[in-house]
C-alpha cells in the first residue's frame, strides 16, 4: 500500500511539473523552468520511495531518493523564487550547484544495511561531509529563498504566496512524518506539490466573485 501511495504521489507531481514546463514553453519565464525542475525532482524522490517500498531499499533507491529529495528539490524551488524576484544571476549558480549535487550523489559512499521497508535515515548510511552537510545547507537556503520572497510580496499576491508557504509547510510535515512510514512522506510530497503548483500559477489578485469582501476593502 505504501508503494502505491508513493507511486500516486510521483505521478501527480510529475504531472504538475509538466504543466509548469508547458507554461514555461509558452511564456519563457525562467522562474517557471526552475519551479518545474524542482517539482520534477520532488516527483523523482516520490518515485524512489515507491521503488524502495516495492522492491526493498538498497543503495540505488536510496541514492536516487537522496539526490532528488534532499539535494535538488528545495534549491531548485528557491532558485525559481529568486528568479521571480529579478535575481537573474542566481541561474548560473544554480546550474553549477546542480552539477555538484548530482556528482556528490553519484560518488558518495553508502554504508550500512537497509531494511526492506521504511525510508532509510541519512545518518545511518552517509557520512556528515559532504552529502549530509550539503543537503542541510541547500535545504535551508532554498527554503529561506522561497519563504522570504513569498513574504516580501504577500500583500501584493496574498493568495498565491499563502499557498506557496503552505506548500513548504506541507513538505516539511511530510519529512517529519517519514519516521511513521513511507506513506506519510508520500502524502506530504503530494500535498506540498499541489499547494506549491497552485501558488505558482495563482493570479496576482483574487477575483471579486471568489472573495468580494477582500477585494472591496
Amino acid at each position: 500500500m505504501e508503494a502505491l501511495i508513493a507511486f500516486g504521489a510521483a505521478l501527480l507531481t510529475f504531472r504538475l511539473a509538466g504543466l509548469l514546463a508547458a507554461r514555461y514553453r509558452s511564456s519563457r519565464r525562467p522562474e517557471l523552468f526552475a519551479w518545474s525542475a524542482g517539482l520534477a525532482a520532488y516527483a523523482i524522490a516520490a518515485a524512489a520511495i515507491a521503488w524502495g517500498e516495492a522492491a526493498g531499499w538498497d543503495d540505488r533507491a536510496f541514492r536516487v531518493y537522496y539526490a532528488a529529495g534532499a539535494l535538488l528539490t528545495a534549491p531548485l524551488l528557491g532558485t525559481g523564487s529568486l528568479l521571480l524576484a529579478g535575481r537573474r544571476r542566481v541561474a548560473p549558480v544554480a546550474l553549477v550547484y546542480c552539477g555538484l549535487a548530482v556528482g556528490i550523489a553519484l560518488a558518495m559512499p553508502i554504508h550500512g544495511a537497509f531494511t526492506a521497508h521504511g525510508i532509510p535515515a541519512a545518518q545511518d548510511h552517509l557520512e556528515f561531509v559532504p552529502a549530509r552537510l550539503l543537503a542541510i545547507v541547500a535545504n535551508i537556503a532554498g527554503t529561506l529563498a522561497v519563504v522570504v520572497v513569498a513574504l516580501q510580496s504577500l500583500r501584493r499576491r496574498p493568495l498565491g504566496n499563502g499557498l506557496i508557504i503552505a506548500g513548504i509547510a506541507a513538505a516539511a510535515a511530510g519529512s517529519a512524518l517519514s519516521g511513521l512510514g513511507a506513506a506519510g512522506s508520500a502524502i506530504g510530497i503530494a500535498a506540498g506539490a499541489v499547494l506549491l503548483y497552485a501558488g505558482f500559477v495563482a493570479p496576482a489578485h483574487i477575483p471579486s466573485f471568489i472573495w468580494p469582501k477582500m477585494v472591496n476593502r
